[in-house]
Formats: C-alpha cells, structure tokens, sequence
C-alpha cells in the first residue's frame, strides 16, 4: 500500500525510472515515461484545481433594490414598527453601511448610476422623463440609455457570468433600444416602464420582449375615491384589490433563476417596486398590522390608488420585501451555494409621501432631513446591507463613504475584469473584505437633480474628516437662475442638516462651488442643464 501523497509518489517514480535504466535501456525508458506522465498530468491537474478554487473566490453577486425606502425603514438602522427580521438577519451576518449614497433622488438616474457607473453629473439619464402614459396602450417607458453604453452587466458578462434583471427597469421602453437585453442582460422578467410600476397589480410583466400576462383586471393606479361613498366602510375599496400581486412573481421568479442556475456563475439585479406608491399589498399581509388609520381616499400625494389602510399597506409592503429577501437566503443555502454568493441590499432614493405614506409615524428618514426628490440626506442616504458568509465580516458597520457610481468598479475587481475607463466610481472591494488600509477614498460626491424646466439642485459632499464632513447644496428656480446660494452643512456635527453654515466658512463655499462646476459635462438633453430655466415671471 502506497503511504505517498502524490507528488511523492510521482518523484519516487521518476526516481525509480532512472534506477531502472541502470538495468535495461527499455525498463529505463518505460520507467522514466511513465513517471513524466505522472508529473506532467499531477500539475495539469493542479492547474484546473486552481482555476476552479478561483472560480469559486469570485461568487454570484445579487444586487437587490427597491423603491422609495428610506434609511430609517428598516430594523438594522432602528425601525420598530415595521417587521423585517430576514434584513436584520442580513445586517447581523455581514456589513451595513452607514455613509452608502444613491445615484440620484429619484427613480430612473439613480438606477442609471448602477447601471453605468456614472454619477448624474455625467450619465445620459439625469432625470425622470417620461414618454406616453399609464394605460397599457401608451406604455412607452423613460428616455433609453444610448446603445453601446457599457452598462454593470456587460461586465459582468466579460467576467463570464449568465446576466438576469428581474424587477423594474425605466432606462427604456418596450421596443426601444433601452431594453435590457440589449445592455448586456441575459435575461429579463418584470417592468419595463417605470410608470406601470405605480401599480403593484398591473396586467402583465415583460419576459425578455414579450407580454407576461398577469391575472389582474386593468387599475387606474392615479384615481380618486368618489364622493358619494363611505371612506370607512372596507367595502368602498373593494373595486381596488386584485390578487395577482407583481412583487411577489419578482420573488418567485428569482427563486427559479437561482435554481436554474446554482451550478455557474451568475449575477442578478433584483429590483423591487415596493413601497413606491400605490400603497398596494396582499390583504392578508396587509390584515397582520393593526395600527390607528386615516384612510387615503387619492385625493392627495399623487392622486394613487385609495387604500383603508395605508400605514398597514405600507408596512405590508415592506414586510413582503423582507419576506422574499428571507426565501433567497433559505434557498441558496438549501442549495450549498450559500457561502459562495454576495448580496447587497439598498434603496434607490429616499421615501415619499405618495399614495398616502405617513413617514413620520413610521419615521422613514430616521435623523436626516428631506425625502425623495431632495439632495438633502433623507433623499439620498440609502439604507445598505452586503453578506457574503466567510468573506464579509458578520455584524460590522461601516462609515465608508461610497455611492451607487461605486458599484460597477467594485464588481469589476471582484470578478478579475476592468471597469470602464470613464466610471466616476471607487471600488469598495477592500471595505467589504475588510481590508480597510487598501481602501481608496473618494474627494468628493456629486449629484445633480432636474425636476422638469423649473427647479434644479446641486449637491457635493467632500470628504474632510479631519475637521468636518462638509454637505453643500444650491437650488437653481425661477427666483434664482443664475447663481443661487450655496447652504453648506457639516454632516459631522450636524447630520440633520439643520444648521447652514456658508456665511461662516466661505472659503468651504468657494471650493463646493467649483465642484459644482468641474464635477459635470453638459447634459446632451437641455432640460438636463442649470440654464434651460423658465423665465421668472
């Protein structure tokens, strides 16, 4: 019996076949081969071993995202009123982010700034814009990245990993060239248009280009309760519900791409809907939370769908999410792959008080102030979570100062590829893994925010932790078009934003202004510039 490891026993082979040619030229050769052989198969051998540990180092990564949650709506950063114990479980077993910031404040750039890696001062998309409208006959989607734009899964696909974008799209509309599956996924199931997306029981979903029907009668999501009905009566809300609920065919979906594809290696954007308004979930998760309730009859906050119940509904929105975030976890662990796989959990703006959303009673936006649409920290500052068991330190936090911009690089060095050359982004790779001595740090952060041909918004975060953490802000309208005052806050003492300080500090004013300048490109689309205002009246 042999007691060698291998290649012990492949040297002594070789050894051997040179003592046998002292004997017989024929032994000799014999001998010798068949201990090359050995040796050269041993580290042929070694070779695919190595490949296959290397590619088991560079994990599935799922990208989670979701609608109009807000940093204070969930446990790990102190929600105690909405139940989300499977994102507890993630921030308990890997890293929460205290300083992560979105792409932009609302929907479609801040997706944008995932998808591109740019920041809005340099993307295609910088603001919502919207074509047709919300009955499935003009569902024409949002204003479509530009073909060829290197996108967050065209690198992923160089890397060698199978591409899936399940959830809500809005970078471009049914037969545009904004579709996913032409910017580098695979594959495809969920909403193309933002805008169906106000409705979380719509008619159909899109599976790659083609209607995936749902089994729900069309819903105005934008009406009111009429007036001759009683508000508090359960049955005035009836002509409202629908069974076919879409967030859970994104969750059901997911599951079977992740069974489908456990033996390679993917990467999938799972992009909730929820909460976005309408304030929409299934009646009996809705049924679970039993608070006090002022019914929102849609005559208010975007005119969305009324609803009896909307803290309930928005709670049961959120818990649903959570729900789907805990099967993920059940399954990749059910199918061994568990530890070989990075998620990350974000929002993609800050919350809003559409459709009847009572944020204060939920206190959504925790300290910070402002909401969706603000450049404020309660519209940006994102409520972010990464797990990846045996990789990413179990139940740390962070104050890494990084952004959606950051994603792509990171996922570039994670997978051995390169970013794009022209990214905005850092990657914070070595903050996930724990290695903080390697880890790159961005200057300064840049958004900017267009709100039709009225109101733009400017802000810059520079990183100066010796001192302060310095936020400044200016607000182009029709009272100030050319050069509006800049408010400059120290996020360090003041993370409320509350006390502006640019009187007393103009030097930290000048710098945020020529930030504000050198940190942008002129948008191709002139509504995207601070000059294309309406005049003041």
């Amino acid at each position: 019996m042999l007691n060698l490891n291998p290649a012990a026993f492949i040297l002594k082979s070789l050894f051997n076949g040179l003592l046998a040619g002292n004997a017989k030229p024929v032994t000799f050769k014999l001998g010798f081969i068949f201990g090359l052989v050995l040796f050269l198969n041993f580290f042929r051998s070694a070779e695919v071993l190595a490949a296959s540990h290397k590619k088991l180092e560079s994990p599935n990564v799922i990208y989670i995202i979701v609608d109009d949650m807000g940093i204070g709506d969930i446990s790990p950063y102190g929600q105690e009123k909405i139940r989300t114990p499977n994102l507890q479980k993630m921030a308990d077993e890997g890293l929460t982010f205290t300083q992560h910031y979105a792409g932009s404040t609302v929907c479609a750039p801040s997706r944008a700034s995932v998808i591109t890696g740019l920041h809005s001062g340099h993307s295609q998309i910088r603001g919502n814009f919207e074509l047709g409208g919300f009955t499935d006959d003009k569902e024409y989607g949002q204003m479509p990245l530009d073909p060829g734009t290197p996108t967050i899964a065209t690198v992923m696909k160089e890397a060698g990993y199978k591409t899936a974008l399940i959830g809500k799209w809005g970078l471009g509309g049914p037969g545009s060239h904004g579709e996913p599956t032409k910017h580098g996924f695979d594959y495809f199931f969920g909403y193309l248009d933002q805008k169906q997306a106000h409705n979380h029981f719509p008619t159909h979903l899109w599976r790659n280009t083609n209607q995936f029907p749902l089994g729900n009668a069309w819903l105005d999501p934008h009406q009111t309760l009429p007036g001759h009905v009683d508000k508090n009566d359960p049955a005035s809300y009836r002509v409202y519900q629908r069974d076919d609920f879409a967030q859970e065919r994104l969750t059901q979906d997911a599951l079977n791409y992740i069974k489908t594809h456990k033996d390679g290696r993917f990467f999938m954007y799972l992009a909730y809907a929820g909460p976005h308004a309408a304030l929409q979930a299934p009646q009996d998760l809705i049924n679970e939370y039993n608070f006090d309730e002022t019914p929102y009859t849609g005559e208010t906050h975007g005119n969305y769908v009324p609803q009896l119940k909307p803290r309930a509904a928005r709670a049961a929105m959120i818990t649903h999410i959570d729900q789907g975030v805990g099967r993920l976890l059940d399954l990749l662990k059910d199918l061994n792959i568990d530890k070989d796989t990075l998620i990350i959990f974000t929002s993609d703006n800050g919350p809003s008080f559409e459709g009847g959303a009572d944020l204060d009673f939920f206190n959504s936006n925790a300290k910070y102030r402002g909401y969706k649409r603000d450049l404020y920290e309660g519209g940006i500052r994102m409520p972010t979570i990464a797990r990846w068991p045996g990789k990413v330190a179990a139940g740390v936090k962070t104050d890494h100062l990084s952004a959606f911009w950051d994603l792509m690089p990171t996922l570039a060095e994670l997978t051995g590829v390169s970013a794009p050359k022209n990214t905005d982004g850092i990657s914070f790779l070595p903050t996930l893994l724990g290695s903080k001595k390697m880890q790159a740090q961005h200057t300064s952060l840049y958004w900017e925010f267009h709100q039709g041909k009225r109101r733009h918004i400017q802000a810059v975060r520079i990183n100066d932790d010796r001192k302060a953490a310095w936020k400044a802000l200016r607000t182009f309208d029709k009272n100030h078009r050319l050069d509006p005052p800049v408010e400059l806050y120290d996020l360090k003492t003041d993370p409320g934003e509350q006390n502006n300080l640019a009187s007393e500090y103009p030097e930290v004013v000048a710098q945020a202004k020529q930030l504000m300048q050198s940190s942008r490109t002129r948008s191709t689309f002139e509504y995207w510039n601070f000059d294309y205002l309406q005049p003041a009246n």
